[in-house]
């Protein structure tokens, strides 16, 4: 795999960092996660937990070792110094300040590991007035301008519901380390990235931002709608509703061809993009008389026979029942011994020559303590009494 060889040490817990680290561990690299004795990461016991088993830790947790450390301790220090020198990648997801507090500054750091890549995930940067803020998804949604775009127009602002700004947090900086491995390979220097919620958040903003900048304008919230096209979202047929997305006026030619209605192609309200946004209510109640006449499957046949895109609104039973999403291998069942096959959502990436193998189960709290630190050179005594001590 790309990052086999590559160790990971995973000061991270929730979802933001064991995302980025579960990506990286995907990858192939060696993801050495830190949890605290006898607690271990909140998720552990968050979500649908079978047998003892969060199923949401197992799936962001996989193709890890966990090792137990007692951070607040000098030995636990000692035996991070070590694991550092050791690694060439360092994430964490502390608040600013936390590592330099426990002795971990970049002078520290650098003196450990002089091409070491930290990567800090934060709620709201390494500077600025928020900066020690306390931040989980729902506030970098509510903060980044995102939720106030999401929704109808008439409805309170929505925040969408998968924890959005901890997977693109994730997502960048998992990018961003293996952005910085590449310039270390090619440099032999190290590097500090920083990613925050809020500014994963905003990074998302697309069109809204720019037409913002471009106008001034605060954009409203259009629901199903899009912000720049009509028409576009969720049409009633006579068993439910097919989400269209006619997204230019070539395709509107498709999709109006399709539909059977030409009377539209020359109607005066409807003959550019600007004047079907303006009079969108009366163009969707003329489709909708039209696509009412039959059911959803019907209209998605018939509208990708004339290239226009379209599909059902699945719920996740409908999702990973969809041949098309099982043929894509989009989920997998990872065996987690005792407690069985845990089905859980695969990283959508697909290598023509990286060969992977099996994805090994998340690890039970502390099941690699011992070997870590037998390759950290200490003796089964010594592992003894960091146990004894309560470090381990």
């Amino acid at each position: 795999m790309p990052l086999t060889g590559i160790r990971v040490l995973d000061l991270t817990r929730i979802i933001s960092g064991p995302y980025c680290t579960m990506i990286l561990a995907d990858l192939g690299a060696e993801v050495i996660k830190i949890e605290a004795p006898g607690e271990g990461d909140p998720v552990r016991h968050q979500g649908v937990v079978r047998d003892g088993l969060s199923w949401y830790f197992a799936n962001y947790n996989r193709n890890k070792k966990s090792v137990t450390l007692d951070l607040y301790t000098a030995q636990g220090k000692e035996v991070l110094a070590d694991l550092i020198a050791s690694s060439h990648v360092l994430v964490d997801n502390y608040r600013p300040g936390v590592l330099q507090k426990m002795g971990f500054g970049d002078e520290r750091l650098k003196a450990l590991r002089p091409d070491l890549v930290r990567c800090s995930i934060t709620g709201f940067g390494p500077s600025g007035p928020y900066r020690d803020r306390p931040a989980f998804d729902f506030i970098a949604q509510a903060m980044s301008g995102f939720m106030s775009l999401n929704g109808g127009e008439d409805d309170p602002p929505m925040r969408v519901g998968p924890p959005i700004s901890d997977l693109v947090a994730g997502v960048n900086a998992a990018l961003g380390v293996v952005a910085s491995l590449l310039r270390r390979e090619r440099t032999g220097q190290g590097d500090t990235l920083d990613v925050s919620l809020l500014g994963s958040m905003v990074g998302l903003l697309s069109f809204h931002a720019s037409n913002f900048f471009a106008s001034g304008s605060v954009p409203s919230r259009t629901g199903n709608d899009h912000g720049l096209v009509a028409p576009y979202g969720l049409f009633a047929t006579a068993d439910g509703q097919v989400a269209i997305a006619p997204s230019n006026d070539a395709m509107y030619q498709k999709f109006i061809d399709a539909l059977g209605l030409p009377m539209l192609r020359e109607h005066p309200d409807f003959e550019t993009n600007a004047k079907r946004m303006r009079n969108r209510p009366a163009l969707k109640a003329l489709i909708e008389e039209r696509t009412r006449q039959h059911d959803s499957a019907y209209w998605i046949t018939r509208l990708n026979q004339y290239g226009v895109p379209c599909g059902p609104v699945l719920s996740l039973k409908e999702v990973f029942e969809d041949p098309h999403v099982q043929s894509q291998q989009l989920a997998m069942d990872v065996p987690h011994g005792a407690h069985g096959p845990v089905r859980m959502l695969d990283l959508p990436i697909r290598f023509e020559q990286a060969c992977r193998g099996s994805p090994r189960a998340a690890p039970a709290l502390g099941a690699d303590t011992e070997e870590v630190l037998k390759q950290l050179g200490k003796t089964v005594p010594d592992i003894e009494a960091l146990r004894s001590q309560g470090v381990i």
